[in-house]
């Protein structure tokens, strides 16, 4: 699946959900390349109702999202 962000560094985020809705392979497309790839490897295998969680309504600065934020949001639209 793949997610156009809005409000952030990243242009989008890859991943995949599998049949019991854990979370795979997370890409995100630009954005600061060791954070995301943090976030990335510590979602891997993770319950998505869990990642979105944890991460949304987290801030970069003072934009109102950010790259995790984001990646809990299309994870809310996936399973919408």
């Amino acid at each position: 699946m793949e997610y156009k962000t809005k409000g952030v560094c990243s242009m989008a985020i890859q991943y995949d959900l599998d049949d019991e809705q854990k979370v795979h392979n997370v890409k995100f497309i630009g954005g600061c390349s060791g954070n995301t790839q943090g976030v990335a490897k510590l979602v891997e295998g993770m319950p998505a109702k869990e990642v979105i969680a944890r991460l949304e309504g987290i801030q970069c600065g003072r934009r109102p999202t950010s790259c995790p934020d984001q990646l809990a949001t299309a994870l809310k639209e996936a399973l919408s």
